[in-house]
């Protein structure tokens, strides 16, 4: 007679939230607290919120780099959601989204990519910072085909420039310290960067 090692069954997996019951959740998060953004990625919520005066600053500092380039175009920085991912289950709220003038004017909470030529973020201070922003984010943002990801990532000190979105991943990918003038690819905007080094830590 042999001995068999008893092993437990493996856990099963969590269930996917359902994505009307994560846009209630959203909601009212919101209407509580606007600082509160809860995103949605590749099954997972986050959950942040936006405290510092320096993320603003730079959001308002880009939101003038873009506007001296590209009058035409606005960058979107009053939370709009956007659908993402390859089947558009995912709902995230990028720090800025660069659109056509009036792009957004009909949309709702969760606006279709559609026609939204880049995201921007910008890194928080909270533990999830490194998954949602180095990670989710940019394959959320590609799988929807979005042609560029600017991260300002504060603990670089650096602005990241994702682009050429294939099969879920930026192709190209290049990392810019504070300081150096920055090329973002397809949009004819040039970001002199130097201003950022006020930021830096």
């Amino acid at each position: 007679m042999t001995v068999t090692e008893h092993h437990p069954p493996p856990e099963a997996p969590p269930l996917p939230m359902r994505l009307e019951l994560f846009e209630q959740l959203a909601e009212i998060a919101y209407e509580d607290d606007e600082r509160t953004v809860l995103e949605y990625l590749n099954g997972k919520v986050w959950a942040h919120k936006v405290t510092d005066g320096a993320h603003g600053s730079i959001l308002m500092w880009l939101l003038r780099q873009f506007m001296a380039h590209r009058p035409d175009l606005d960058l979107n920085i009053a939370n709009q959601g956007l659908e993402v991912d390859v089947y558009r289950n995912g709902r995230a709220r990028p720090d800025g989204i660069l659109a056509p003038i009036g792009h957004f004017e009909q949309a709702g909470e969760w606006a279709a990519p559609d026609g939204v030529l880049a995201v921007v973020e910008v890194t928080s201070w909270d533990a999830d910072t490194h998954a949602r922003d180095r990670v989710e984010k940019p394959a959320a943002y590609a799988a929807t085909g979005i042609g560029v990801y600017l991260l300002v990532d504060r603990d670089a000190n650096a602005v990241v420039v994702h682009s050429r979105p294939h099969h879920g991943q930026y192709l190209d990918r290049s990392t810019h310290p504070y300081g150096e003038t920055v090329q973002v690819p397809g949009l004819g905007v040039t970001l002199d960067t130097d201003a950022l080094k006020r930021f830096a830590r």
